[in-house]
């Protein structure tokens, strides 16, 4: 398959009790939690930081609980993204990046998930886009259609912003790159965050995974769907056949 600089693989979070028995071991402290996933994956997606944002303390922790090149990919602050909608935040963004940074080079990409409710707005991205440092990596997930077309491509592409590419019950987000990166994410293909992807499934993604990397430097990919700790088998998987 085609070759990119470096494939980025993990799951979306790393703490959920029902992995206890099924990845994690049954007498593993929940405190050595990350540093046994960095034993095994590259790349974790922080998304707890969606919902309220860490202390710093937290961040400096993950840090040093991880392996020398792991990567974090960080969900940016629903308050920001939900509640603001990208307007009047530059306090908050702010505050929200000096605490990411404490990860300092493990720090990857920047996630920016819109709501579902949240229609194509040209204007108030492009304000938004313009307040984003230069020199990290900014990906948006747009969960409305709308902003699925051509334009708002055009848009990303001139900042080196991401699109993050989708697979969800109902919603596949099409394989474009608007970065010298990519950013993809799964959800589930049948259940959202619940059901496991065949092998079959995961082998045609990394065919159409590796044509879009042909010209890229890296891709993150991270699996969503937890239930049963099949986020982490559908990773090992997709690794074989991107890796192998």
């Amino acid at each position: 398959m085609g070759k990119v600089h470096k494939y980025y693989i993990g799951t979306s979070g790393w703490h959920y009790e029902h992995w206890r028995g099924l990845f994690y071991p049954e007498k593993l402290a929940k405190a050595k939690w990350l540093e046994f996933y960095a034993g095994h994956f590259g790349t974790v997606e922080l998304n707890n930081s969606f919902y309220r944002l860490p202390s710093e303390k937290a961040f400096v922790g993950w840090r040093e609980s991880s392996s020398e090149d792991f990567v974090f990919a960080v969900k940016v602050s629903r308050f920001i993204t939900h509640i603001k909608r990208l307007k009047n935040v530059e306090e908050p963004l702010k505050i929200f990046l000096s605490r990411a940074r404490l990860l300092e080079d493990k720090l990857g990409p920047l996630l920016y998930q819109l709501p579902p409710n949240m229609k194509c707005n040209r204007e108030i991205l492009e304000n938004f886009l313009s307040l984003l440092p230069r020199g990290r990596k900014h990906v948006f997930e747009f969960r409305n259609e709308s902003w699925i077309n051509d334009g708002i491509f055009d848009t990303l592409r001139r900042y080196n912003v991401g699109l993050c590419i989708f697979d969800m019950p109902g919603f596949t987000c099409p394989l474009v790159a608007t970065a010298d990166f990519a950013y993809i994410c799964f959800h589930g293909s049948d259940g959202l965050y619940s059901s496991c992807y065949s092998d079959e499934e995961l082998f045609r993604w990394a065919e159409n995974i590796a044509n879009l990397g042909r010209n890229l430097k890296t891709i993150y990919i991270y699996f969503n769907n937890d239930a049963e700790a099949f986020a982490v088998k559908n990773t090992v998987t997709l690794m074989s056949y991107l890796q192998g």
